[in-house]
């Protein structure tokens, strides 16, 4: 049976809300996550807390999360964060936003594409010193709304050289704004897998939920086998424009998994408890 690595992000689904969640409130949502047998959770992030205020208790809610098989990532956006986030030894990845957008990069990070380069570079020597891995998102991989040029072949440059310059195995190509269609989607993985077959590539996806599946199944059918996604699609990119374009909603990629029958490692029972849980937390 084919398998997929799944990662939940309830940080992406908490970092744009203006209002405070608790912490304590946090620390159990996340609970219930880790419970269900995710890869990986993306629980929260090491970023300045005047840019992410809903995030800056990281550090607590990491203190108070449960034992669990399923590894936690972190985000970070420069080297001080990456030096926070590889303090602690039950932090696996370290998560950097890099854009293959000017503009984008520039808003998200406060630099630009060659400044962000030199700081990936850094922040993997920190990775690598403390035994941690980092993963890279791509943002603006699909397409930009700043009139900027892209094409498949420019995510696969900077692929390439963010592989071959800097070791980085994991790159998920990050949908910020929801320009994916399947047949872009489609077009992008089939260029950059067969390129760079030491690379693993993930799907992190901005969308509708009517257009979840379709998505789903043109990256998979691509070759991807790592996918992000976000209980009922809840948050997005603070940074980006469109309010009606959530995470990938984790429970329409179950769905479309089971009905494929392919094997994801997410307790199905657990999970409905962290679905109920989800709208407890969010308004």
């Amino acid at each position: 049976m084919e398998k997929v690595t799944l990662i939940e992000c309830p940080r992406d689904a908490m970092q744009g809300l203006h209002d405070f969640i608790p912490t304590q409130q946090k620390i159990e949502y996340i609970n219930t996550i880790l419970a269900c047998g995710f890869d990986t959770v993306d629980f929260g992030s090491f970023v300045s807390p005047k840019a992410i205020p809903q995030l800056r208790d990281t550090a607590e809610v990491l203190e108070g999360l449960n034992d669990s098989d399923s590894k936690l990532l972190a985000i970070v956006a420069n080297e001080r964060g990456a030096n926070d986030a590889a303090a602690f030894d039950r932090i696996k990845y370290l998560g950097y936003p890099f854009s293959v957008s000017e503009e984008f990069q520039k808003r998200n990070t406060n630099a630009t594409i060659d400044e962000s380069f030199q700081r990936v570079e850094r922040i993997q020597e920190i990775a690598k010193k403390n035994n941690k891995e980092l993963v890279l998102y791509l943002s603006m991989g699909f397409g930009n709304p700043y009139g900027e040029e892209w094409h498949p072949d420019i995510v696969t440059a900077w692929c390439e050289k963010l592989y071959t310059k800097l070791d980085i195995k994991i790159q998920a190509l990050s949908d910020t704004i929801g320009a994916g269609t399947p047949e872009i989607v489609a077009s992008l993985f089939d260029t950059v897998i067969p390129s760079l077959s030491k690379v693993e590539f993930g799907a992190h996806l901005h969308t509708i939920p009517e257009n979840a599946k379709s998505l789903v199944d043109a990256a998979f059918n691509a070759g991807c086998r790592r996918f992000d996604g976000a209980i009922k699609g809840f948050g997005g990119c603070p940074m980006a424009t469109d309010d009606l374009t959530g995470n990938m909603p984790t429970e329409k990629m179950l769905e479309w998994f089971t009905d494929n029958e392919i094997q994801t490692g997410v307790n199905t029972e657990q999970f409905n408890t962290a679905l109920t849980k989800a709208l407890t937390v969010f308004p």
